[in-house]
């Protein structure tokens, strides 16, 4: 499990995080979400001791991450723009990994060499953006990492790689019980991955909870006729006699609770998780707001 515990990180007079306590629990995959500039990449940094916090405390399975090599080897971080050395190409780099992981698995590497279908001799920084990218999961994976970070991690890539890409991470998480963190903006890729979703905002966690409760607990309620009574309201648009309704509430009680009322007709109908962001998170920052639009 991974944790950090009311961390705070400045950087001259900005303050990046604000007391922020975050949870990332075994074999999940997490989805950190929130505007530009809320402080994803500085938490992820810090997570992977890149930062040191000027307070608070971060922990992978109880042990301190920050200038712990021991631990910093379980984690394999892709950041938004891959480091390589200058005049590297895939071969070198894999020779680097290998000494620096004592996990790398040169099997698993020739296996996703057809995945990737990667120029072994080629200089990575003279490959396009999306080439590096596929790069650094082809290195990333092949260290078996017990915690993966990857901040954007498919930007740059295409439509058919970014499912490939996704359905190896799975893959990962299902045999090995890898732990994954992903920063994203991209809410409808993360609900097909994601079980777990923490929201950032101005360096403070303004939600963390589980995909099944938040999806379990917000719904979109079609009517016609009288409004039910006490159910708790998100939204309301009219269309003619049609109402549409964002309610919270579990589904069977706001289904029992419509019949009630004797509409003319209603219908449940779920919510995805941008919806679910927009209308229950919407009014508590513009900003969290206008990301998912």
């Amino acid at each position: 499990m991974l944790e950090m515990k009311n961390v705070t990180k400045t950087f001259g007079t900005f303050k990046a995080l604000r007391d922020l306590s975050m949870t990332v629990p075994q074999g999940a995959v997490y989805g950190l979400v929130g505007p530009n500039g809320a402080g994803k990449s500085t938490a992820i940094r810090l997570l992977t001791g890149v930062y040191t916090p000027d307070c608070g405390e971060i922990t992978l399975d109880g042990e301190k991450v920050y200038e712990n090599p021991a631990v910093k080897a379980k984690i394999g971080y892709i950041p938004d723009d891959p480091f390589y050395f200058p005049t590297a190409n895939l071969e070198e780099m894999r020779r680097f990994y290998r000494g620096t992981y004592a996990t790398f698995d040169d099997d698993l590497f020739e296996k996703l060499r057809k995945v990737f279908e990667l120029p072994m001799k080629t200089p990575i920084r003279r490959m396009s953006k999306g080439m590096q990218k596929q790069a650094a999961f082809h290195l990333t994976i092949s260290t078996r990492p017990q915690m993966m970070l990857l901040d954007e991690p498919v930007d740059g890539l295409d439509p058919v790689m970014r499912r490939q890409v996704m359905s190896l991470i799975l893959s990962e998480v299902a045999k090995d019980g890898t732990t994954v963190l992903i920063s994203s903006h991209n809410l409808r890729e993360l609900e097909d991955v994601c079980d777990h979703v923490g929201i950032l905002d101005h360096g403070q966690m303004l939600l963390e909870r589980s995909l099944a409760d938040m999806q379990g607990s917000t719904h979109k309620l079609q009517i016609v006729g009288d409004i039910p009574r006490d159910i708790q309201i998100l939204h309301e648009t009219i269309s003619g006699r049609l109402r549409t309704l964002i309610v919270r509430g579990q589904a069977w009680e706001i289904s029992t609770k419509a019949a009630a009322a004797k509409p003319a007709y209603f219908d449940l109908l779920p919510l995805s998780l941008e919806e679910i962001f927009i209308y229950e998170l919407g009014g508590i920052n513009d900003a969290v707001k206008n990301i998912l639009v």
